[in-house]
């Protein structure tokens, strides 16, 4: 596991999001991982929970605008590397460390949901597995047509870990959270706008300057009016997220750390179909 205590952001192929103040009350938070996709990690986590922590308290942030680098938003897990320094001497030791360790990343996404100013997201390109869930984390969504949505995990033998299904349920329904989350299946971004998982959806060169746009029109109102509007929509529709969010945690735990979780993810990363057999 990484050092949960560190409160740096590293330079160079260790950053994965960049933090740039602006102009007009905008903090631009980027994914600067182009050349892996954006892929997440346990260190992604680890400086999302930093730059919440840096940005709630940033009096010159008015509105935040998560956008990413290169040809996709975040083409989710690094499949190559599904252990990620998770040990234990025993199947329950591994079940209880993982369990601790989703928790952990919930509370890194708590913060970055959580932040007192709105978030305005531009999503281009492959917004899968983890990318899709912290996509939908943010207030606002925007998408170019080229988007490609998806929560895959159970593809690979794993519940979805992060909430994403419970943020779809909330936005479209509890027939469509399933759907996606059951099947893997992927959506284009018409679809997404037709589910209500997307608010404007534009041609790709125009994504970054209408992302813009929003954000500016969101900066230029009242600060304490803009965040209170967001704390009382959220206490309303996130209620009972809590508690379900617990829940989540165990049961990626539990797949996790099963033989199914471990045929999955080698399947992907040979390119071969899984052979899953429910252990």
């Amino acid at each position: 596991m990484i050092d949960t205590t560190d409160t740096e952001i590293p330079g160079g192929d260790a950053q994965r999001l960049r933090l740039d103040v602006e102009k007009g009350g905008l903090g631009v938070l980027t994914l600067c991982r182009p050349a892996k996709l954006n892929a997440w990690s346990w260190e992604s986590s680890r400086q999302l929970g930093v730059m919440a922590d840096r940005i709630r308290f940033d009096d010159r942030i008015r509105v935040v605008l998560l956008r990413a680098e290169g040809r996709a938003f975040c083409a989710g897990i690094d499949v190559t590397a599904p252990g990620s320094g998770i040990e234990g001497e025993s199947g329950s030791a591994r079940s209880h460390a993982y369990y601790e360790g989703i928790r952990w990343v919930h509370e890194r996404f708590a913060a970055f949901a959580r932040l007192p100013q709105p978030v305005v997201a531009a999503v281009q390109g492959y917004c899968l597995g983890f990318g899709f869930e912290l996509a939908l984390m943010a207030d606002v969504r925007l998408a170019a047509d080229d988007a490609v949505f998806a929560l895959p995990e159970a593809q690979l033998g794993v519940a979805v870990d992060a909430g994403g299904d419970l943020r779809v349920a909330r936005e479209a329904g509890a027939g469509w959270a399933k759907f996606l989350a059951l099947t893997g299946r992927r959506i284009d971004a018409d679809t997404a706008y037709r589910l209500r998982l997307l608010q404007q959806v534009v041609p790709g060169e125009e994504l970054e300057r209408a992302a813009r746009d929003v954000a500016a029109e969101i900066a230029a109102n009242a600060p304490l009016a803009v965040q209170s509007v967001k704390r009382d929509i959220d206490a309303y529709a996130d209620a009972g997220l809590d508690a379900a969010l617990d829940r989540v945690a165990m049961s990626a735990a539990l797949t996790l750390t099963s033989q199914d979780a471990t045929e999955g993810f080698t399947a992907r990363a040979r390119r071969r179909p899984p052979e899953f057999r429910g252990a």
